[in-house]
């Protein structure tokens, strides 16, 4: 009635937002880069293979001293959280890529970005559609850690009160949301995915 739980789900959602969006967009980009070139591999990938091999919730401390605790911590948490699998699953998906439609495309014409755009990226589509899934689930587990510090607003920091003042109502409350959240995002990405790839649809093993 007060309306609290609408600011707090906006302010999640917000954060949420803004650290897929960075984060997402970083992990792409690198995993293109990285899977395109043998020089661009060696520059990028050792580097982001051993931030894969560090938990981002040991981090946290750090991202702490570095960006404070308001809104810019959260953000790059929730960023760095999601990064590291957009990246890892682009940059399979590129590196997959047939040679002969590669080859082919380059018999048309096609070079640098237009190769890059209408060949190399549709064809890792659907690695980079699994990695947003998997991004999507991180950024709840960082929303959670991020909202547990210096704030006073948020599904995470409705988690926290709960467990601080024994309030059970506020977890489950709070899990319910998490599970709608999850549900919709799922139902997003099948959209895209019908709308990106509709081809699929029609490849199925299933009778």
């Amino acid at each position: 009635k007060s309306g609290q739980l609408r600011e707090f789900a906006i302010a999640s959602a917000g954060r949420a937002g803004w650290g897929i969006a960075i984060g997402v967009t970083i992990g792409l980009v690198l995993g293109v880069i990285a899977g395109l070139t043998a020089l661009a591999e060696g520059a990028v990938d050792p580097a982001m293979q051993m931030l894969r091999a560090i938990p981002f919730v040991a981090l946290s401390p750090l991202f702490i001293l570095w960006f404070g605790i308001d809104e810019k911590f959260k953000i790059v948490l929730i960023a760095y959280a999601t990064s590291l699998p957009m990246y890892a699953y682009t940059y399979l998906g590129v590196r997959n890529v047939d040679r002969k439609v590669v080859e082919a495309a380059r018999g048309f014409g096609l070079r640098g970005w237009r190769l890059t755009a209408k060949v190399i990226l549709p064809s890792a589509l659907p690695n980079v559609l699994m990695a947003l899934r998997i991004c999507l689930a991180l950024s709840m587990t960082a929303l959670i850690i991020a909202e547990g510090v210096g704030t006073d607003k948020g599904i995470g920091y409705l988690v926290l009160l709960g467990k601080q003042y024994f309030r059970t109502d506020y977890i489950m409350l709070s899990i319910v949301l998490y599970a709608v959240l999850g549900l919709v995002f799922d139902v997003l990405i099948r959209v895209v995915e019908r709308l990106a790839m509709p081809w699929r649809a029609h490849t199925t093993i299933r009778g």
